[in-house]
């Protein structure tokens, strides 16, 4: 049996459909495993200590 080619039209819908699936299927793994916070905090203690190694020449 030979292939058939696809719709160009069915090709585009199925692609965008793969694509928003899983963008979604991301978006919801890092909201249900907290990881965008978990990121932001790793990424915090980070600057902490780059800038509480700093002297600090503030004067009142």
């Amino acid at each position: 049996m030979a292939k058939k080619k696809k719709d160009p039209v069915c090709w585009l819908i199925s692609t965008i459909l793969k694509v928003v699936c899983f963008a979604t299927g991301g978006l919801f793994l890092v909201y249900f495993l907290n990881l965008d916070q978990k990121l932001l905090a790793w990424a915090y203690a980070r600057v902490n200590e780059i800038f509480d190694r700093k002297p600090v020449d503030i004067k009142f």
